[in-house]
């Protein structure tokens, strides 16, 4: 929480919303969630005036006194209105004109209606400490001076959404990569939280280092939103940026049209030498990686059968899952992946060597794999949810 609060504030400040209620005693915790609630009742949180009365604002200068500070807090924030103090707080670190000025769009509302989910830019705010709208990284240049604001930063914990499956939108680098590896992730409903406690599941090698950087200047001139494709006047730049040597029958495959779309840029790439500026390495290790994932959800819905009322109920609860992640190199070729899953199916009776589990799928997969292309995914129990 400070840390958050503190980012938002440049490093400089933080400004902790707090309750004000008689008899709260920030120093002692004995029945303070009692006080907070009585302190609550009778307050109409439509009315901006009442509220007021039971909100305080503190500012803070040193990252040892916001601790301190929010440690003696942790009461009020623990209570019904605690997600809303947190929000004012990161709010008033970052400071309401820098808000608007991060905005692309000042008509939406930060959050929205009817169950008062957080927008794309009070997830931002969270993560990276500015309330930019988009998920790619830096800004897009529309060009005749419109731009599109999106993450500045390399950032500590990332995010990962559905909607990329769904190729509503195109999270960078920055987000799927952060310095840590926890993820939030969103789904069309709400968030959870997919976490690593082995930080090496991030470490790349050369080739992958490699495909990250044209990825990113491809992005860089990709002025469709995220769609995945550029001019050709944009690809010239980009192979020159680059350092990549493409010969003219391999611009003619991927030059078929007005413009180039990224897979079929990348297929080009795996098959250009990496001394040309390609992907192509014969001595690259072909193992697969495998690692493990944890995946949080604190309201995950399920379904239950009842013995006492016709038909299933749905309750909520909280779920954490550990995923067994199988990941292979990216450059490996989409028929030897084949072969492989031929091989997994065909039984022990056929070759008790090569047995692996089959592949589980579930929403939380599709997200997985816009970080982890190809991912093969397992684990035990009931599936993961993100809803």
């Amino acid at each position: 929480m400070g840390e958050i609060l503190w980012r938002a504030g440049g490093k400089q400040k933080a400004v902790v919303a707090a309750l004000n209620i008689n008899g709260f005693d920030f120093n002692h915790s004995e029945q303070q969630d009692e006080i907070i609630e009585k302190g609550l009742q009778g307050v109409n949180l439509d009315s901006v005036a009442e509220f007021q009365h039971v909100i305080r604002i503190t500012t803070v200068f040193s990252l040892p006194a916001l601790h301190h500070q929010l440690e003696n807090l942790l009461h009020g924030f623990r209570s019904r209105l605690g997600a809303l103090l947190f929000l004012f707080s990161a709010l008033l670190s970052r400071g309401l004109d820098a808000v608007q000025s991060d905005r692309d769009d000042l008509g939406q509302p930060l959050v929205t209606l009817p169950f008062g989910h957080a927008s794309q830019e009070i997830v931002n705010l969270l993560l990276c400490g500015q309330a930019v709208p988009n998920v790619f990284d830096e800004i897009m240049n529309l060009g005749s001076g419109m731009c599109l604001k999106g993450i500045p930063m390399n950032v500590e914990v990332g995010f990962l959404t559905l909607l990329e499956y769904l190729h509503f939108c195109k999270v960078g680098q920055f987000l799927k990569c952060p310095r840590w590896p926890i993820w939030v992730v969103g789904s069309e409903s709400h968030y959870s939280v997919l976490f690593a406690l082995d930080t090496s599941i991030q470490d790349e090698n050369q080739l992958e280092t490699r495909e990250a950087c044209i990825r990113r200047a491809f992005d860089a001139q990709d002025q469709s939103g995220g769609g995945g494709f550029i001019s050709l006047e944009a690809l010239q730049q980009l192979l020159i940026e680059m350092k990549i040597d493409l010969s003219q029958e391999m611009l003619d495959r991927i030059c078929n049209s007005d413009i180039v779309i990224w897979n079929d840029l990348w297929q080009a790439l795996l098959q250009l030498d990496k001394s040309r500026g390609g992907l192509k390495d014969n001595d690259a290790p072909m193992g697969k990686r495998s690692f493990q994932l944890y995946h949080f959800n604190g309201i995950a819905k399920t379904v239950v059968n009842s013995s006492y009322v016709e038909g299933e109920l749905s309750h909520q609860r909280p779920q954490l899952t550990t995923l067994r992640v199988t990941v292979p190199p990216k450059w490996t070729p989409d028929f030897i992946l084949t072969s492989e899953v031929g091989v997994a199916q065909s039984g022990p009776e056929k070759n008790p060597v090569a047995k692996e589990e089959p592949a589980q799928q579930a929403p939380l997969v599709d997200c997985i794999r816009t970080r982890w292309q190809r991912a093969i995914c397992n684990w035990s129990g009931d599936a993961p949810s993100i809803v």
